[in-house]
């Protein structure tokens, strides 16, 4: 099974849409919730190499993006691919 990782925050709506989004097909993930850590969120805009927000995800280390971004896979076919 994959090792996923989402970085949240608590007031955003794609968060939560991208927590659904892997809840609703049973897949596991590890949240790391930056809303009132300064250190995560240093730590997630050093992953990434984006200034962008939450939601960002990497599957098995591997920055993979924004929700948007799950989501074209998604329909393209290739998350599962990535999740296999």
């Amino acid at each position: 099974m994959a090792n996923v990782v989402i970085y949240t925050k608590d007031d955003c709506p794609f968060s939560k849409s991208c927590k659904d989004f892997f809840n609703e097909r049973k897949i596991e993930f590890t949240e790391f919730n930056i809303s009132n850590d300064d250190a995560l969120f240093s730590e997630m805009k050093m992953k990434t190499g984006r200034r962008t927000d939450t939601p960002q995800v990497f599957i098995n280390g591997n920055h993979i993006g924004s929700f948007d971004d799950i989501k074209a896979l998604d329909s393209q076919g290739e998350l599962n691919n990535l999740l296999a």
